[in-house]
């Protein structure tokens, strides 16, 4: 049985969402009052409702509460996202997304029961500043607060070194859990503790991301 996921707005963060998930089997059911932002969304989702969001007898007659996850899109107006977090909640949904403007808006939104909040101007700025500062890094994976996966080149400065004599863990906070040696190789997860840098390495490792972004956005990585 496919998961079922309710889109509430088709604005450009909705409608990108409704699309994506229809394009890969999810079962969309999406609402906006806007006509022309339903039938634009209308080949992706298995029903597109022209209607109130903030509407319970409505989301109630199509059958809503059938959902796992509902993402409710529209940002703009506090008390339309507000009322749909209520009513979704009213109807049981076990996972809420609400899109917030700014941070109060944040803090509304949890509190009256969304489960999670995304703020797609601020993280867009946010992934874009990042790539725009980072000097060896390549990609960091996020996995809660605390700690992401983080892939990076080497600096020239450890060429020549073993994983050992780096210390990773206790300069940076980081345990390595994989090395590529040239572009094109297969990732080494066994690694040995006097595995040495060479001048094309790329490491992958676990650990606290802010430090070791932070002197990589400085050139400080030694």
């Amino acid at each position: 049985m496919n998961k079922v996921v309710g889109v509430l707005g088709l604005g450009v963060f909705g409608s990108t969402i409704a699309k994506e998930l229809g394009e890969h089997y999810f079962d969309v059911i999406a609402i906006d009052k806007d006509l022309v932002d339903v039938n634009r969304v209308e080949e992706y989702v298995v029903q597109g409702v022209q209607g109130d969001i903030t509407d319970l007898d409505l989301l109630k007659s199509i059958g809503f509460e059938k959902c796992d996850t509902v993402v409710v899109g529209t940002g703009s107006n506090l008390e339309s996202s507000v009322l749909a977090v209520l009513n979704c909640k009213k109807l049981g949904i076990k996972h809420i997304i609400a899109k917030a403007k700014n941070k109060v808006h944040k803090e509304i939104l949890l509190e009256v029961g969304a489960h999670e909040i995304i703020r797609p101007e601020k993280e867009m700025g946010d992934r874009v500043a990042r790539n725009i500062m980072r000097n060896k890094i390549l990609d960091v994976i996020e996995l809660d607060e605390d700690n992401a996966i983080i892939e990076f080149l080497t600096p020239k400065e450890w060429v020549g070194k073993s994983l050992v004599q780096l210390d990773l863990r206790n300069k940076y906070k980081i345990n390595v859990i994989g090395m590529k040696n040239s572009e094109g190789e297969k990732l080494q997860v066994n690694l040995s503790p006097d595995e040495k840098i060479s001048p094309k390495s790329m490491l992958v490792a676990i650990g606290e991301p802010h430090t070791f972004e932070h002197l990589d956005y400085t050139n400080q990585l030694k």
